[in-house]
C-alpha cells in the first residue's frame, strides 16, 4: 500500500475518532447541572409531616450526611419550610448496588436546590430559564370573563391581569352576552410549561355597546395604561369592591327584606360571594367608622373627599391595620366577605353617599387620574398606533 494512501486512511480513522467522542459529548443529556442520563431517577413527593431529614435518610443518606443538611444556613434554605406536596428527584448511579448521588428539591417549576451526595453533603441552587413568548388571545363572553377564559383554554392570570386593568371602566358583574375581549401580551414557559402572564401590551374590551382600549405605555416619569387618546384608564374610583361575584340586589327604595319580609329601601349593591372573599377600597380614604353595625354587621366606612363616602356591610373580619382614622389606598383590602348582622348567606352590602346622600354605585361616574403628559405624547401615539393595528385586525 501506498505511503500516501496509509496516512489517509489513519488521518479518516483519526477524524472519525474525534468526531465520534464529540458526538458523544454532545450527545450528553444535563438537567439541574446533572449529566442525568448517566443516573437512575426516583421522583416523588413529600409526604405530610415528613421533614427533609427523614425524606434524605428514606433515600439513603448517612447520618453524617443529615447532620450537615441540618447545618445550612436559613439565609440558603430553610429546610424547616419545605411543604407536603412539593416534588424532588433522587439520582442512583447505575451499578449493581445503587449509590444515591445527587437529590434535587423542586421548589417550584423555577427554582431548584441540588443536593450533591458525596463524602460532604455540598447544595447549589439552579434556577431554570424563562423564556416568553408574545401572543394575541380572543374570547366571545356568554357568561363570565374567567368562564371566557376557562372555555378558550387560555391561561386564567389573564382573567386577573384584564379585571384589573379594567377594574375602573368595565362593570364585570354586569357582562352582556357577546362582549368580547382580545389582548396582545407575553406568556411565560418553563421548558413547555406556562408558568404565567408577562407583560401585557394592550387590550380592546367590548362591554355593553362599548369599545375600551388599554395600551402599557412607560418612561422615566410615568408608566401604566392609557386610552388611545393618551387618558389613564385609572380612575378615582374601581368599578366594584372585589372580583368575580356576582350582584344579588340592586339599588332600590322599594325591596322586600330578605328576613323581615317588609318592603323597604335599600340603598346599596349586594354581590353575592364565598365567605372570606377579600373587600377592596374602591378609592384612597380614610377609615371614619369600624364595628358592629346593627343589621349591617361588621362595618367599615370610608371618607374619600369632601364629597363622596363608601361603605361595606356584613363583613366576617377587618383587614390588616384596618382602623377608625387609618388611611387606605384604592385596592387595598379593608375586610372579607360575611354574613355579620342580619344576614341570610355570605354576601357584600356596598353603599356609597355622594353630598352625604346615598347613589347607586354602579351608575357612579368616576374621574380619570392624570393623563399622559404633553411631552410623550408623539411618542405615545406612535406606540399606540402599533399596538392598535394588531389588536384590531384580530377582533
Amino acid at each position: 500500500m501506498k505511503k500516501q494512501t496509509l496516512f489517509a486512511l489513519i488521518l479518516l480513522t483519526l477524524i472519525g475518532c474525534q468526531n465520534s467522542e464529540q458526538h458523544t459529548a454532545q450527545d450528553v443529556v444535563y438537567e439541574y447541572g446533572i449529566p442525568v442520563d448517566s443516573f437512575n431517577i426516583v421522583t416523588g413527593r413529600i409526604k405530610q409531616g415528613q421533614t427533609l431529614s427523614a425524606l434524605f435518610t428514606e433515600l439513603g443518606c448517612t447520618p453524617t450526611h443529615i447532620n450537615q443538611l441540618c447545618l445550612i444556613p436559613d439565609s440558603v434554605l430553610n429546610i424547616r419550610n419545605i411543604r407536603a406536596g412539593d416534588n424532588y428527584s433522587a439520582f442512583y448511579t447505575q451499578t449493581e448496588e445503587p449509590q444515591l448521588m445527587y437529590v434535587v428539591y423542586h421548589k417550584s417549576l423555577v427554582e431548584h436546590y441540588v443536593f450533591h451526595i458525596e463524602d460532604n453533603l455540598h447544595l447549589h441552587t439552579f434556577t431554570k430559564p424563562v423564556r416568553k413568548e408574545t401572543k394575541i388571545a380572543k374570547a366571545n363572553i356568554e357568561s363570565s370573563l374567567w368562564n371566557a377564559i376557562a372555555d378558550n383554554n387560555l391561561n386564567l392570570q389573564l382573567a386577573l391581569d384584564l379585571s384589573e386593568i379594567y377594574a375602573w371602566s368595565v362593570d364585570f358583574f354586569a357582562l352582556q352576552k357577546h362582549d368580547a375581549f382580545v389582548v396582545y401580551y407575553d406568556e411565560l414557559y418553563v421548558d413547555s410549561i406556562s408558568v404565567g402572564i408577562g407583560k401585557i401590551h394592550s387590550a380592546k374590551f367590548l362591554h355593553n355597546g362599548k369599545t375600551f382600549y388599554a395600551f402599557y405605555y412607560e418612561n422615566d416619569e410615568v408608566k401604566g395604561f392609557w386610552d388611545e387618546e393618551g387618558r389613564s384608564v385609572r380612575k378615582t374610583f374601581l368599578k366594584a369592591p372585589l372580583r368575580f361575584s356576582r350582584i344579588s340586589s340592586g339599588f332600590t327604595y322599594r325591596r322586600k327584606h330578605p328576613v323581615h319580609k317588609t318592603v323597604r329601601p335599600h340603598t346599596g349593591v349586594d354581590y353575592a360571594a364565598p365567605h372570606g372573599t377579600p373587600v377592596m377600597s374602591i378609592g384612597d380614604g380614610v377609615v371614619i367608622q369600624k364595628g358592629y353595625k346593627g343589621g349591617g354587621g361588621h362595618t367599615v366606612k370610608i371618607k374619600h373627599n369632601s364629597i363622596y363616602s363608601s361603605a361595606y356591610l356584613h363583613l366576617s373580619k377587618y383587614g390588616k391595620n384596618i382602623k377608625v382614622g387609618s388611611r387606605v389606598e384604592q385596592g387595598q383590602v379593608i375586610g372579607y366577605v360575611g354574613s355579620s348582622g342580619t344576614s341570610t348567606g355570605a354576601h357584600l352590602d356596598f353603599r356609597v353617599w355622594k353630598n352625604n346622600k346615598p347613589i347607586n354605585p354602579l351608575t357612579m361616574e368616576s374621574p380619570a387620574a392624570e393623563p399622559i403628559p404633553d411631552q410623550y405624547l408623539p411618542e405615545f401615539r406612535i406606540l399606540c398606533d402599533s399596538l392598535r393595528n394588531k389588536i384590531d385586525l384580530t377582533l
